[in-house]
């Protein structure tokens, strides 16, 4: 997508993709997930899902299934990155929340997985912070990346991470939904595996116990709790206790970012789902050398970014998974 008016400053490397055509099509390629529940079944979007367009393929707006209840999900921020693979994740950023804002209902709250900084400094939680303030939502709720949590966590959890237990763990209930945010980067080493620890194993164990079996539970951390790539860290070392915890409830739904592309597994009850960044892609698994930012030509984001849709009914397990390119 090249802008006519394309200006003297390329995103790198001459491409012949401007900043302002790569925001553009990272606008139309839809960098946030919308989570509805109605009547025990609960679905995902991509957010470009919801675009209706006109037969002349202009935007006419956003059409949303009715729900009882709905919330988004959006991750990797990655605020303070300034390298090839897009110079302006602020800009993206507001692109998630542009399309979060033209719902015409406004979702319950937002969750955010995690990378909310790119290097955890005081100006890059500022300004996350400020362009956050816009979303028009009630709520939003944090857990953190591994690229949060540099300083040991300590302006994390001073600004994100108050009330929550330990390094940042906690819980709380909407619309009969019991929700868990769990920190498993506090011990992460660059390229290593995520790690959840005894103390917060612990107490999810006492969270749970009150629970009925019925309760739709919803999870979400920053790496994925299920070993997508063990070899580049993608994947939590001790998760199978968590998830072991997790077996008894009908309905399980585990959100991830940090690979910062949709990947998705479902397993007897539990739905894994990991989140496209609002920053920059990272290679498919096993693909490259290395994971890390990788840097694409804007008019290719909509093929190397995908959705998914998913539905399940809480009692009998009843499931169907949709997996759309975006450039299909």
């Amino acid at each position: 997508m090249k802008d006519p008016q394309q200006s003297n400053e390329s995103i790198a490397n001459n491409d012949g993709v401007d900043r302002r055509g790569f925001l553009q099509c990272m606008a139309w390629a839809g960098t946030g997930v919308l989570w509805m529940m109605t009547g025990g079944i609960m679905r995902s979007y991509g957010m470009s899902q919801l675009i209706d367009k006109t037969t002349d393929g202009l935007k006419k707006g956003l059409i949303i299934p009715s729900s009882d209840f709905s919330f988004v999900q959006i991750s990797d921020s990655h605020i303070g990155f300034n390298k090839a693979a897009n110079p302006d994740v602020v800009g993206t950023l507001q692109a998630a929340i542009d399309k979060i804002n033209a719902m015409p209902s406004a979702p319950a709250f937002v969750l955010h997985t995690g990378d909310l900084t790119h290097l955890a400094q005081a100006d890059e939680f500022d300004t996350l912070d400020q362009s956050l303030k816009s979303v028009k939502t009630e709520k939003i709720f944090y857990v953190p990346g591994e690229h949060d949590v540099t300083d040991n966590g300590k302006l994390y959890l001073e600004r994100f991470g108050k009330n929550t237990k330990g390094n940042g763990y906690y819980s709380f209930d909407a619309n009969g939904v019991h929700f868990i945010g769990l920190n498993n980067v506090t011990n992460h080493v660059d390229g290593g595996l995520g790690y959840i620890g005894p103390d917060q194993l612990q107490w999810l164990e006492n969270d749970l116990k009150p629970l009925t079996n019925s309760t739709p539970i919803v999870v979400f951390a920053h790496i994925p709790l299920w070993a997508i790539y063990p070899q580049w860290g993608w994947g939590t070392e001790d998760s199978a206790q968590a998830l072991a915890l997790l077996k008894r409830f009908g309905s399980v739904s585990v959100l991830n970012g940090h690979i910062h592309q949709t990947i998705q597994k479902v397993e007897g009850n539990m739905t894994f789902h990991t989140a496209c960044s609002t920053a920059f892609p990272q290679p498919a698994p096993g693909s490259a050398p290395s994971a890390g930012p990788m840097k694409v030509p804007a008019e290719k984001l909509r093929i190397m970014l995908g959705l998914t849709s998913v539905n399940y009914k809480e009692h009998d397990h009843t499931l169907a998974i949709t997996d759309t390119p975006l450039g299909a």
